[in-house]
């Protein structure tokens, strides 16, 4: 893979040289065709289930969000490419007006992968020309906005178009091969160490006038009992500790509904794994490994993960328990970046590798008002029977990352970087 260690900030183009904004869309315009790069035109119409969408999918809708809310209603005079396309590729934006069915985008062999990236360069060209000649019609810090919340937007598809090809591949006998192996490096043994915190009195959420989503605010004061959390996510070796316990068998260690769902799915193993002459293996972008002990595991559901939890005589934290632990730190890890798309492990601390579950449920934060019209559909309406993670992972761009990002998922899913971390009342 190449270009992806691009630094946003540090891109230069003819469109970007006259803002930083401009040079974010560019970057992340062009890392998106980068991560389409190893792609046949069959992988870009895959899709394997519901949850999921193909990767020629992805880069259309990315593309869309920027011609629905951008475009479309504050460049006089623009065009679009097809007006088809309005429907194909809207999402969930349902004063954006008809959107195709969701679990049918597999079945879009039209427009091409070829049509879908003519249609990004239109999109780009308009936008670029609009913004150069001074055309559009709202202030020039408002469409700033608008631009770097698409950015974000896409860079959050970035992730999911990884994560649902590798659900896709994993479904194909020959496991390709997406990301070119890399030898997994022999790790140290591991103690296992915990950092205190006071808790009290602190406030958590975005504060300050960098980008952030609806969602992370508004600032906001949360009482904290004293608390310790694990100073790196739980690991593979772990958790074959708790499946040889028999930590999938065992009722009283589950939720209720989570015990419903592992019966139904009949969940004895993370997401991907297998066992071979003895072996846990696992299937991964860099194609099929042995199961690394020393890394964190990865892929399993909230259910999964509250078990483990309880197993072990901790529990997950909240996620003011993570953001207040987390603020002031600094941002480093396994992130897209590094183009491995596998857990690691190999770095200390709160970020990257895998997004780790916290035991809050994804709600309101106390004052939260969804913006006007269909762009606050963005996030408000996916406030109910979902979980919040914190950190990223190794498919999550680093830019995304900040103490108060929070990603969400129904507890039963399993196909994103979904790990933990523990954490014990002091």
């Amino acid at each position: 893979m190449t270009h992806l260690d691009a630094d946003p900030t540090n891109e230069a183009t003819e469109f970007t040289s006259q803002s930083a904004v401009g040079q974010l869309f560019d970057a992340t315009r062009e890392r998106t065709l980068t991560l389409v790069e190893p792609l046949t035109e069959e992988d870009m119409g895959l899709q394997s289930m519901e949850d999921a969408s193909p990767p020629k999918w992805h880069l259309a809708h990315t593309t869309w969000f920027f011609e629905e809310f951008i475009l479309k209603p504050y460049l006089p005079g623009y065009e679009p490419k097809d007006d088809r396309f309005a429907v194909l590729f809207n999402s969930y934006y349902v004063q954006a007006g008809p959107r195709h069915m969701r679990s049918r985008r597999g079945l879009l062999s039209r427009p091409s992968a070829g049509d879908v990236k003519a249609y990004r360069a239109h999109v780009e060209d308009a936008l670029r020309e609009g913004r150069a000649h001074g055309a559009f019609a709202l202030e020039a810090d408002r469409l700033d906005e608008l631009l770097t919340l698409g950015c974000h937007h896409e860079m959050q598809h970035q992730e999911l178009l990884v994560t649902d090809l590798m659900h896709a591949f994993s479904f194909n006998p020959l496991l390709p091969v997406y990301a070119e192996p890399r030898p997994v490096e022999v790790a140290a043994p591991q103690t296992e160490s915990w950092s205190r915190h006071d808790g009290g009195l602190v406030e958590i959420g975005h504060a300050g006038d960098s980008f952030a989503y609806d969602c992370e605010g508004p600032r906001h004061r949360v009482w904290l009992e004293p608390y310790r959390l694990r100073d790196r996510p739980v690991t593979n070796g772990e958790w074959i500790a708790f499946m040889e316990d028999g930590g999938y068998d065992n009722q009283t260690l589950w939720l209720m509904e989570g015990w419903a769902v592992r019966e139904k799915n009949d969940w004895d193993s993370p997401l991907y794994w297998w066992k071979q002459d003895g072996v846990w293996w696992t299937y991964t972008l860099q194609g099929p490994r042995q199961v690394d002990h020393a890394a964190p595991v990865v892929h399993v559901s909230y259910y999964e993960a509250d078990a483990f939890a309880r197993w072990a005589g901790h529990r997950l934290p909240t996620e003011a328990e993570w953001e207040a632990a987390a603020e002031g730190t600094q941002i480093d890890g396994n992130f897209l970046e590094s183009g491995a798309f596998v857990p690691t492990g190999r770095k200390p601390g709160l970020w990257g590798d895998v997004w780790q579950w916290t035991s809050s449920a994804f709600s309101p934060y106390p004052g939260f008002r969804p913006p006007e019209g269909a762009i606050g559909e963005y996030n408000g309406k996916f406030m109910v029977n979902q979980m919040v993670l914190r950190g990223g992972s190794c498919a999550t761009p680093k830019l995304q990352m900040r103490s108060s990002y929070r990603t969400f998922f129904y507890p039963h899913q399993r196909w994103q970087m979904l790990g933990l971390r523990l954490a014990a009342d002091l």
